[in-house]
């Protein structure tokens, strides 16, 4: 485990000028986190939106996709591009549930056992490999995502605000993987695929390393924080004030349905996953200009909300149905309020 390279304050303080930016400037600010990533990381400009759009709706975003897609190096940009305190813990064979959420030590100095934090006590967490590690190490990250404390020796102890867990996993086929639980899926808001870049962006991806890019050290592409904690938690608020009329819920509710209801899946959409849809709506609109969402907010999020929470039947994968190709039916199938 260690921090990731950084120059951000100490979680807890404010990075930012007196006067909190607002409305449009606000927005543009995140706008400026796009920018930033884009000196280090090339062709991802869909997966750098989904890690914002899950940190202004207070979730926590999974990266898939095959080693060597930039997951990391998307994820330190964009916490390099913001002055939050950020720490990354990489998931290994014998990880521990305690080097993730800490422990109490034993001081001989003073025959004591101090709490000793660990790196889930941060902004930001880039947990890399997430589903390189057993399950009960992976069950340590549930508490902290969903209750947004670490419960040690029967204390809660609450974890700074905000609080974003950024994962990156390899798919499950790939040798030393485990299957992440359901319960823990389920705690994450978005799940992003990254797949191999098209021929003219791996160009310019061996381009920027032909002339000296260091894939370890963000700041040498000159990246620099664009925003910090008052502009992130500005940012929350405004996406919390987002309005939904009530025809564009139920929408929400009969896409939900639809995926309980359809031949392929063994198991659909939770209520708990309608709510996120609704939440990632919110923040995707909020991003695009919009004080309420439209059905366009939600079409856009319901794949990255929803592909892992569907469970396709067996039958189904093996003709090689996935959730995707279910949920672009559904989106194809209910009807769209105007």
């Amino acid at each position: 485990m260690s921090d990731l390279p950084h120059d951000a304050a100490p979680h807890g303080t404010n990075t930012t000028t007196d006067t909190a930016v607002r409305g449009t400037d606000l927005r543009d600010a995140f706008g400026r986190v796009r920018t930033e990533v884009a000196k280090a990381v090339v062709g991802q400009e869909g997966a750098v939106s989904g890690m914002i759009v899950g940190l202004l709706a207070q979730g926590h975003v999974l990266l898939e996709g095959v080693p060597g897609v930039a997951k990391t190096l998307l994820v330190r940009s964009v916490a390099a591009a913001m002055s939050l305190d950020t720490k990354r813990i990489q998931f290994t064979p014998d990880l521990m549930p305690g080097d993730v959420t800490g422990s109490l030590v034993y001081d001989a100095s003073t025959g004591t056992f101090p709490f000793r934090e660990g790196p889930v006590f941060t902004n930001v967490l880039l947990a890399d490999e997430v589903n390189r590690t057993p399950p009960k190490t992976q069950s340590a990250l549930l508490e902290a995502m969903e209750e947004r404390q670490v419960s040690v020796d029967g204390d809660a102890r609450p974890l700074p605000d905000p609080f974003f867990v950024a994962a990156t996993m390899n798919p499950i086929e790939f040798e030393g993987t485990y299957t992440l639980p359901e319960a823990q899926l389920d705690r994450f808001l978005l799940k992003l695929t990254l797949d191999i870049p098209p021929r003219d962006v791996e160009w310019q991806v061996l381009r920027r390393h032909a002339d000296g890019f260091v894939p370890r050290d963000v700041r040498s592409a000159g990246i620099t924080p664009v925003v910090g904690l008052d502009e992130v938690r500005a940012a929350q608020q405004a996406v919390r004030a987002v309005g939904a009329r009530d025809d564009v819920l139920a929408y929400v509710v009969d896409l939900a349905r639809a995926t309980r209801e359809a031949p392929s899946v063994r198991v659909g959409v939770s209520p708990r996953g309608a709510t996120a849809l609704l939440a990632a709506a919110k923040a995707w609109a909020w991003l695009t200009g919009y004080d309420a969402i439209t059905p366009d907010h939600v079409q856009a999020m319901t794949l990255p909300v929803w592909r892992h929470r569907l469970r396709v039947a067996a039958d189904a994968e093996l003709e090689g149905v996935g959730a995707d190709g279910v949920l672009q039916q559904v989106l194809e199938q209910v009807r769209v309020p105007i």
